[in-house]
């Protein structure tokens, strides 16, 4: 459906996002100002106990300073709630009193038929679940009952039984005034080639119903009684409802418990999932009789960062997992991955919690194992590196594999990591390591002199070559001179960015924009920054923690001389040094990335495109360096004189501080 120019907006004025948002959370009326339309809450999508969820009226959107969720209204229906687009503009409609646009009568007919459907699979979900309960489900309870499976999961999950007949749901729906074509449309039965009468698509089978992230059933999953049957498990045929590669089974019950702390575990069948809710892990779901798919991870990555794919520990379970590794490279993003826990002995998770308990279970799902690791697993374990070649092609093929990441900052973790994993299975030695004489070599080489082709260590007898390199002393190694140049300039503008915000407040509302997407380097400082920028919001003071971090951080020694982080310094001044800082920190950061991605591309010479490319990276970053005295200027002011101004101020402060 096309929505008329303005309708959208309109809404968003109409609704205040508060009003969308409060469905799901509990506000904090003690940190939220009601009056400027300033909401805090505990975050809906991830597990914490302090409210870090911030909703603003005014601007028509949604934060949270913990998990970093975002978005406006419509964003919010669609990531809680797991409505479509489309069904997220009619709840707000309704809560605007606001007209939907007309449908085209098409479109109508399409919705019109799908909700049939759905009343059908429900009517046959009610049907199944009385049989099961009946005469004809004897011998389908005996053997749920054998399965452990209580009274309590047998009615979460609504399962029921088909009897074996021909056409047991088929005479009843039709008797009730169903449509013929539209049941075989639900998939609930067929009509066989040779033109008889449609029979029942699930015969002699215990059902699983299949529902939506919105509660709708849509399709229906069946076990068969017969050890002899063709199929173990039966699924409903793609339908205008169900498509089994964009469905999850238990979907809504596990997002609603991944929104109270639960992680999202995926297991490979029915059985598997009721077991892992009768345990306690309500997170769990499963794929429906395919492998997984790129619309299932997308939407496990909607319930949690980091789902644990879960997998029987036999043969099938890590063909499985290496297909998840290979589809989800592509589709990895900063703060979006996989672990992985790989049962043992071939159990599968409902063994397993029969076999030893919910404890078994839930010490795996702690040890999950990062997707990195059965990588690099894959891909040497069983084999042998004896020679160049072989060494060298695992490093092609690592290459090729780690190329498939799309997010460059990734990427480059990840190469990082299976380098250091590399180092270790080879036993390679870091280059320039230092090499100092033990006690049986006659003691260490300090004090020792250099001589004619040779040197002398302390004990003053004569060893040919060159002395030994001292290495870097412990002290050097824990401060900021061990890090590259960049690193440290890095450092200095983190800290110097935290101690103005800290003296200038009032200074955050200009650049709230930018510092709420600035990562810092360590959680102590990023904790620092969000609960300054929450600060500036509602005046509450520092928590503890944060107060201890900014302590810490005035104390050193460039920030102690930093005229800028004094409360008493101009407001102009210090916003011209905060402006010029945040640019070339944003700066500094966002080249290496982008020449990086470029060098990847290189082979052998680099042809005039990526020569062209990297020089444009370089003039973007001279660009931004400049932006904040191009602003000045554009506000009349003089560059000799505003570096006059701050020259004037260092040398006539920095001084005073030093002395004290």
């Amino acid at each position: 459906m096309s929505l008329p120019p303005g309708f959208l907006d309109e809404l968003r004025n109409r609704v205040p996002i508060s009003q969308i948002v409060g469905r799901k959370v509990t506000w904090d009326l003690k940190k939220s100002n009601q009056g400027r339309g300033d909401w805090w809450a505990p975050c809906p999508f991830h597990h914490e106990k302090t409210a870090s969820f911030h909703a603003d009226d005014r601007k028509g959107f949604y934060h949270c300073f913990g998990c970093h969720a975002s978005g406006d209204a419509l964003t919010f229906l669609r990531e809680a709630e797991g409505m479509s687009f489309m069904e997220a503009v009619e709840v707000m409609a309704r809560e605007a009193g606001m007209e939907m646009p007309a449908r085209d009568p098409a479109q109508a007919r399409r919705e019109d038929r799908r909700a049939e459907l759905a009343r059908l699979m429900d009517e046959a979900v009610r049907h199944y679940r009385v049989q099961l309960k009946g005469a004809a489900g004897a011998e389908a309870r005996a053997y749920l009952a054998r399965r452990r499976l209580s009274e309590a999961a047998i009615e979460t999950f609504e399962i029921g039984f088909a009897p074996d007949q021909r056409q047991g749901l088929f005479a009843t729906l039709t008797q009730r005034g169903a449509d013929p074509e539209r049941v075989i449309e639900a998939g609930l039965a067929a009509r066989p080639d040779d033109g008889r009468a449609p029979y029942d698509r699930f015969r002699g089978r215990i059902i699983f119903p299949i529902r939506d992230a919105r509660g709708r059933c849509i399709g229906l999953g069946g076990r068969a009684m017969d050890p002899n049957a063709r199929a173990k498990y039966l699924n409903s045929p793609e339908t205008p409802l169900f498509d089994k590669g964009r469905a999850l089974y238990n979907i809504a019950r596990a997002r609603e418990a991944c929104g109270r702390g639960a992680p999202l575990v995926v297991c490979e069948g029915y059985m598997d999932v009721i077991a892992m809710a009768e345990g306690g892990f309500e997170g769990a779901v499963a794929p429906l009789g395919t492998a997984v798919t790129e619309d299932q991870l997308r939407l496990m990555w909607r319930i949690h960062d980091e789902p644990v794919i879960a997998l029987d520990g036999d043969t099938a379970g890590l063909r499985a997992a290496h297909r998840v590794i290979d589809l989800a490279l592509p589709l990895l993003e900063a703060g979006k991955g996989l672990r992985f826990v790989v049962l043992p002995g071939g159990q599968d998770p409902d063994d397993l919690i029969r076999a030893e308990g919910r404890e078994a279970m839930a010490a795996l799902l702690k040890e999950a194992r990062p997707m990195v690791d059965l990588l690099w697993a894959r891909e040497t374990e069983g084999q042998v590196f004896d020679s160049p070649e072989r060494r060298a092609g695992l490093d092609k093929r690592l290459r090729a594999l780690i190329g498939r990441i799309q997010d460059p900052g990734l990427r480059g973790h990840y190469g990082a990591e299976i380098e250091r994993l590399r180092a270790a299975l080879f036993g390679a030695a870091t280059p320039g390591r230092s090499r100092r004489s033990g006690p049986e070599t006659g003691g260490g080489w300090q004090g020792g002199r250099k001589g004619q082709g040779g040197w002398f260590p302390a004990d003053g007898r004569f060893r040919p070559g060159n002395a030994p390199s001292p290495g870097v002393l412990p002290a050097t190694r824990a401060s900021s001179l061990s890090a590259p140049g960049a690193r440290i300039v890095e450092d200095v503008q983190e800290t110097t960015i935290l101690a103005i915000l800290a003296a200038h407040p009032d200074q955050i509302e200009a650049v709230e924009s930018r510092l709420e997407v600035l990562a810092m380097s360590t959680p102590d400082r990023e904790a620092l920054l969000h609960a300054l920028l929450a600060q500036s919001q509602h005046g509450d003071d520092l928590p503890p923690d944060c107060a201890a971090s900014l302590e810490s951080l005035r104390r050193l020694p460039h920030v102690r001389i930093s005229p800028a982080a004094r409360p008493e310094a101009a407001p102009d001044f210090v916003r011209a040094v905060l402006e010029e800082t945040l640019a070339r920190l944003i700066a500094a950061r966002a080249c290496p990335a982008e020449i990086a991605e470029a060098m990847e591309q290189i082979e052998g010479l680099a042809d005039e495109g990526l020569t062209w490319r990297l020089s444009q990276t370089a003039q973007e970053r001279r660009r931004a360096e400049r932006l904040s005295l191009e602003q000045a200027e554009e506000k009349g002011e003089n560059h000799a004189e505003l570096s006059g101004r701050i020259r004037a101020l260092i040398e006539g402060q920095a001084w005073r501080k030093h002395r004290d």
